[in-house]
């Protein structure tokens, strides 16, 4: 609990100097792909939203890259997702020969049980279950055993001109080491079409080896009705020691199928 009081108290007075060069206005913060952290958000009822990126994780020694990293999510009623992810992960490490092979997915499903609309509070929980990965994708180091249960709440408000976005979650495995995460997302829509996002994200797992915390900047840019580009760059704040991202990043295309479905069959 220590661990955790500190890292957001760490995340609070990094944000802060961040959030003062945004204007007051017209700020609006949305986590989920392409970042960490998700928020409250859930497509409508029986909407799907697919996302397929590129997703590179580069440190000091090896570079992996999800390609494609694929997330499927449903609408179940307005509060209500279903989700499933995987990643088919290349992975090139420094005196080993370049490896592929499918990396550990994940499925689950959101709620937004506390719902005030646009202006007010928004609540969430998000259970999720990683299954584990392939006696050989965990030989070669795509994939980690399980299964994992992740447990997070997110949380979205208005506060001030500025819609920020929390979660805060932890990963209980089977077997191994617990491992908690903290988001931290706020945004700027430069126009009707184009939005930006900052985060600050912290993991860390219980364990010597140290948190990784890391900011990233990315954003959506709507490209026609059911198509958005997705894209996020960011690396570690703590430097490139112990295996921290000196560079990890998520570029693709969200495909939207109740607005492309609309667009093919518009009302009379």
């Amino acid at each position: 609990m220590a661990a955790t009081t500190d890292a957001i108290a760490a995340m609070g007075k990094l944000a802060a100097p961040l959030l003062a060069l945004l204007p007051s206005s017209l700020v609006h913060a949305q986590a989920g792909p392409p970042f960490l952290s998700n928020d409250p958000g859930t497509p409508g009822n029986a909407n799907w939203e697919i996302n397929v990126a590129v997703a590179p994780t580069v440190t000091r020694a090896a570079a992996a890259y999800q390609i494609p990293q694929l997330d499927v999510n449903y609408g179940l009623g307005e509060r209500v997702q279903l989700t499933y992810e995987v990643p088919l992960v290349v992975q090139n490490r420094d005196g080993a020969p370049r490896t592929s092979g499918w990396g550990n997915s994940m499925a689950g499903m959101k709620w937004r049980f506390f719902d005030q609309g646009v202006d007010g509070w928004q609540v969430s929980t998000f259970p999720q279950i990683e299954t584990g990965g392939s006696a050989r994708a965990v030989d070669k180091g795509l994939a980690v055993l399980g299964p994992r249960y992740f447990l997070p709440i997110e949380i979205g408000r208005t506060l001030g001109g500025f819609e920020v976005g929390f979660e805060a979650g932890e990963f209980v495995p089977v077997r191994g080491l617990h491992e908690t995460t903290l988001g931290l997302a706020f945004g700027h829509p430069l126009s009707s079409r184009l939005e930006l996002t900052a985060e600050l994200f912290n993991d860390r797992v219980s364990a010597p080896t140290p948190a990784q915390t890391t900011l990233d900047v990315g954003g959506r840019c709507r490209l026609r009705p059911g198509f958005i580009a997705l894209f996020m760059a960011g690396r570690s704040i703590d430097g490139v020691a112990f295996g921290q991202p000196a560079f990890f990043g998520y570029f693709g295309v969200q495909i939207l199928l109740s607005d492309y479905g609309r667009r093919l069959n518009p009302s009379p």
